[in-house]
């Protein structure tokens, strides 16, 4: 574990790829800033009209899918924790469990900013619960309360 006073507040894309093994096109966070160790975090992720989603979903009226939403608050989640533990570079692995409460609010088009807050409601072993909310420009677009398992392997083989 590492120690609470060399732990960083911000997570880079190099870092969040060093901690969750998601890549192109299922890695939905940018950053992660305002990483309090083991209780929250910010994450952002800049909705781009190139990603493959938009393709299909929907022609000529692009919406960024309410399940990408919730998988990015996920990620965030896990990045979190990454951080929180020392565990870039172990081969992190993060299972959902549960997805309880989840509402979408408003569309989440090309060019929005998703601002995810999540806030850790029990964690510490393998099985966390989260509750995150996801804003663009303030207003809320999603909100859910999720449960995960955190494979935390030893070694990276």
């Amino acid at each position: 574990m590492t120690d609470a006073t060399t732990i960083p507040q911000e997570a880079d894309i190099q870092m969040i790829q060093r901690i969750i093994p998601h890549r192109y096109p299922f890695l939905l966070v940018d950053k992660v800033r305002d990483i309090v160790p083991m209780k929250s975090a910010v994450g952002i992720k800049n909705v781009t009209f190139n990603e493959p989603q938009f393709m299909g979903h929907f022609p000529g009226a692009p919406i960024f899918p309410g399940v990408q939403i919730v998988e990015a608050m996920a990620q965030t989640a896990a990045v979190m924790v990454g951080v929180s533990m020392g565990l870039a570079d172990k081969n992190m692995l993060v299972y959902f469990m549960g997805i309880e409460g989840c509402k979408f609010r408003r569309k989440v088009v090309p060019g929005d900013q998703l601002v995810m807050t999540v806030t850790t409601k029990r964690g510490g072993g393998k099985v966390w619960k989260f509750s995150a909310r996801a804003e663009v420009d303030g207003e809320l677009a999603a909100e859910a309360e999720f449960s995960a398992m955190m494979d935390f392997r030893k070694d990276a083989s």
